[in-house]
C-alpha cells in the first residue's frame, strides 16, 4: 500500500486485529451487563460489529475501485455505554476527484444499512411489547430515538406506531444493536467536516462547503438547545420541578453538544478547515443522483432525541 509521495506503507495488520479484539471484548461486556447475559452479549457484539465492519469496508473498497491507498479498518474500544466509538479508516493519499470524493463518502452508509435494517426488523420481531413503567417500578426507563426509518420499521413488524397508549418495544441484543447502527449512520451522515456525508456534501457543493460546514456546525448547537427547552417543557408540564426538568432537557439534548465538541476537535486537527479541498471537476449526473439518495437516507435517520428518560408524573400529583 503506498502512501503520499509513493512511500510504502505497511499495514500493521497486528493493530488492526488488537483493536478489533478489544472492540469484540467491550462491545461483548456492554451487551452482556445491559441485558444480564453472556449469550446476549454475544449477540449484540456480533450485529454492532457486523454492521460497523460492513460500514468500514465499504469505504475501503470503494476507496481501492478508485486507486486510493486506504488502511484497514481501525476499531475504537471503549469501556462504557456501548462498547466502541466506531471505525474509521485512514486514506493515505488526498482525493483530487469529487466522484470519488463522493463514491467513497457514500458507500459506507450504504453498506452498514444493508446489513443494519434487516437485523434491526428481525430483532424487533423478537422484541415483546410491554409497559415501561411496569418493568422498572419507580425506577426511570429510558427510551431511544425515534427515526422515519425506525417508525415504518416498527410499524411493519409491530403494526402500530411506537411509544404510544402506555407501550413500548423492549429491545433484544439485536434490536439495540441494530439501532446503534441506525444511529451512528446518522451521525456520519451529518453533512459537515469530513464526516461521511460532510464528504458528500463538499463533492456536490465543491468550496461552499467549508462556509455551509461552519454554519452547520453552529446548527447543532441550536438544535441541542432546541431539544432541551423542548424536553424540559414537558417534564414540567406534567410536574417535575424546574431543576430536574431542566436536568431531563439536558441529557436528552447532551448528543448535539457532544457531536459539535468533537467536529470542533476534527477541524484543530485538521488545521481549522473542515475539509481539504478537493479537485473542480463537477460531478457526473449518476453521483448528482446519489447525493440526493444519500439526502434522502439522512431525512430518513434523523434522530432529534438519540435517548431520553420516559416520563412519570412524581408522586402524589394530579394526572
Amino acid at each position: 500500500m503506498e502512501g503520499p509521495g509513493n512511500a510504502v506503507v505497511r499495514p500493521r495488520y497486528w493493530l488492526h486485529a488488537g483493536l478489533f479484539l478489544l472492540t469484540c471484548m467491550t462491545t461483548f461486556q456492554a451487551g452482556a451487563a445491559q441485558f444480564a447475559s453472556d449469550r446476549a452479549g454475544v449477540e449484540f457484539s456480533a450485529t454492532l460489529l457486523a454492521i460497523l465492519l460492513t460500514h468500514e469496508m465499504g469505504h475501503y473498497l470503494m476507496a481501492r475501485k478508485h486507486g486510493i491507498p486506504a488502511s484497514l479498518p481501525y476499531f475504537i474500544p471503549l469501556p462504557m455505554s456501548m462498547g466502541t466509538l466506531g471505525a474509521l479508516i485512514r486514506m493515505r493519499a488526498p482525493m483530487d476527484r469529487r466522484d470519488a470524493l463522493i463514491d467513497v463518502g457514500a458507500a459506507g452508509p450504504l453498506a452498514g444499512l444493508a446489513v443494519a435494517i434487516p437485523l434491526l426488523a428481525w430483532g424487533l420481531t423478537q422484541s415483546p411489547l410491554i409497559e415501561p413503567a411496569l418493568v422498572h417500578p419507580g425506577e426511570p426507563a429510558m427510551i431511544e430515538g425515534n427515526s422515519i426509518l425506525y417508525i415504518i420499521l416498527k410499524l411493519l413488524t409491530k403494526g402500530m406506531y411506537l411509544p404510544s397508549g402506555g407501550l413500548d418495544v423492549q429491545l433484544g441484543p439485536m434490536a439495540m444493536a441494530a439501532w446503534v447502527g441506525l444511529l451512528v449512520t446518522f451521525i456520519n451522515l451529518m453533512p459537515i467536516g469530513q464526516l461521511d456525508g460532510g464528504h458528500v456534501a463538499f463533492a456536490y457543493f465543491g468550496d461552499r462547503h467549508e462556509k455551509g460546514s461552519r454554519w452547520l456546525h453552529r446548527g447543532l448547537l441550536l438544535v441541542g438547545l432546541v431539544v432541551l427547552v423542548m424536553l424540559a417543557w414537558e417534564a414540567r408540564a406534567i410536574g417535575l420541578r424546574p431543576g430536574s426538568s431542566l436536568a431531563h432537557g439536558a441529557m436528552g439534548a447532551a448528543p448535539w453538544f457532544t457531536w459539535a465538541l468533537l467536529l470542533l476537535g476534527m477541524r484543530r486537527i485538521s488545521g481549522g478547515q473542515y475539509h481539504p479541498p478537493v479537485g473542480a471537476d463537477p460531478l457526473t449526473g449518476s453521483r448528482r443522483v446519489l447525493f440526493w439518495l444519500m439526502v434522502a437516507v439522512f431525512v430518513l435517520l434523523f434522530t432529534p432525541v438519540p435517548m431520553r428518560e420516559a416520563l412519570a408524573p412524581p408522586p402524589g400529583s394530579v394526572p
